[in-house]
């Protein structure tokens, strides 16, 4: 769970701070993604596999929450596009942690992605000093399993709809997780 947590937030800070009209797009269907964490002075844990279904809408919805969510954290979140690369330095806080991050995402057309993430965290957020993260997607056809767009499959085959949650207003709970 910590280090779900942990992945959520340097999500937040660390996706590229653009408009939905201005974030790279990625090719709808299924998208299966690895990520791995290390603290410093550890070893990275073992990849954690999820899967996404997306289409046009969710990523914009995605990226309209993420915008959303910086502006309620951060301070500061730049961004750099080069070339099929997007470089983004945030400051944000967590309540009384003030994270500081760095990330470089590199596209590969619209069917891969590598995303590295170093973060560091002043007081350390449920034990952790500093982090570096790498999330690498790709896309693998389309959606089945069932998947619907929207629908996000843990590592634990948790089945969560990104779409239910961007819609959630508060004092709403959102849509009940089931298992795949």
């Amino acid at each position: 769970m910590r280090h779900a947590v942990a992945v959520v937030i340097l999500g937040i800070v660390s996706v590229p701070a653009l408009g939905a009209e201005e974030y790279p797009s990625l090719k709808p269907g299924q998208w299966e993604m690895s990520t791995t964490t290390s603290r410093a002075a550890a070893t990275a844990t073992a990849p954690i596999k999820s899967t996404l279904c997306t289409d046009a809408s969710v990523q914009k919805e995605m990226a309209s929450m993420g915008a959303g969510m910086r502006r309620e954290m951060c301070t500061k979140s730049n961004i750099r596009h080069e070339g099929n690369r997007y470089i983004t330095d945030s400051n944000c806080a967590m309540g009384d942690t003030k994270i500081t991050s760095h990330s470089v995402m590199t596209m590969q057309g619209d069917t891969a992605y590598r995303t590295e993430v170093h973060a560091t965290y002043d007081p350390p957020f449920m034990g952790m000093k500093e982090s570096a993260t790498t999330v690498e997607g790709k896309f693998v056809g389309p959606c089945r399993d069932g998947l619907q767009p929207g629908d996000y499959v843990t590592a634990t085959g948790q089945k969560i709809n990104m779409k239910s949650i961007a819609a959630t207003k508060p004092g709403n709970a959102p849509a009940p997780a089931t298992k795949k």
